[in-house]
């Protein structure tokens, strides 16, 4: 249960972020990353295994989500600014070096940080999310990876008509996002903080962040790399998740997860956490 982790804050800058921690302080640090449209209590169940592992297991509530650290300003969802947001959460936990983890949108930033601070991460475990570039080969020859990406221009939209449609008749068009995959109590506990005034939109901005649809920094990776995809991803295709290894140099390891889609931290607990401990144990 969340109510058995440590709740923490994190100060970066103004902002506060809302955060879940498990194990020993003095433990090797393992941040997660949560991605779009979920919370750090998205990784309960790594996050408490990751801890009895002895590993010091912390997952935050990134900018736009925590209610206190909600710029306004579109530019400020920049993934320049999501990479320097990690690097100060390890920073405000005491380390400079830490392994990372991260789903969808929290995977994409951390793709990111790998390739520019390489010498900040002992590891990098992606879920879901394929290299950025391998995304961007990926849309341009596959026409069925185009057509499940297509949502992305309308969530880029500023005039609020992506907000509105996915609020209306009881966030009817968030609660098919989730493909009945979750639980029913997290889904609702998510649609909750969503409906907050101005979250949503906050959330939404990670989308309008970039100069481009696929405008995502992400560079040759060196980092020790783990990517664990769904085989019914509705999101990410295999031709993107195959090309990925072209992009990285380093140890890299890709394993598909059979039965599971898009929401692995939570659908495919029992089959990753096995993979992500010996990936940290290695490095």
């Amino acid at each position: 249960m969340v109510t058995d982790l440590e709740r923490l804050t994190i100060t970066v800058g103004t902002h506060r972020h809302s955060a879940l921690a498990a194990g020993p302080e003095a433990g090797d640090l393992v941040l997660l990353l949560h991605g779009w449209a979920e919370f750090a209590d998205s990784w309960t169940a790594e996050l408490t295994a990751l801890g009895e592992a002895g590993y010091r297991a912390v997952a935050v509530d990134q900018r736009g989500y925590a209610s206190a650290a909600r710029p306004q300003d579109v530019d400020q969802y920049s993934v320049r600014h999501l990479v320097t947001d990690v690097i100060a959460f390890a920073a405000a936990l005491g380390t400079d070096r830490f392994h990372l983890v991260g789903h969808d949108w929290g995977a994409m930033v951390g793709w990111a940080l790998a390739s520019a601070h390489p010498d900040r991460l002992r590891s990098f475990t992606a879920l879901t999310s394929p290299h950025p570039a391998a995304l961007r080969q990926a849309a341009e020859v596959d026409e069925q990876q185009q057509r499940t990406l297509s949502y992305l221009k309308f969530f880029r939209r500023p005039d609020g008509r992506a907000e509105s449609y996915l609020l209306t008749d009881d966030c009817a068009q968030l609660r098919t996002l989730y493909g009945e995959r979750l639980p029913t109590a997290q889904v609702e506990r998510n649609l909750a903080r969503l409906t907050e005034p101005g979250a949503l939109t906050a959330t939404l901005n990670w989308y309008r962040g970039p100069d481009g649809e696929f405008d995502l920094p992400g560079g040759r990776i060196a980092v020790p790399t783990l990517y664990l995809w769904g085989a019914e991803d509705p999101r990410f295709g295999r031709v993107a998740a195959d090309l990925t290894a072209s992009f990285v140099d380093g140890e890299y390891r890709f394993v598909v997860i059979e039965g599971a889609s898009h929401w692995l931290p939570q659908e495919a607990s029992e089959a990753i956490l096995p993979l992500m401990l010996d990936h940290l144990k290695q490095h």
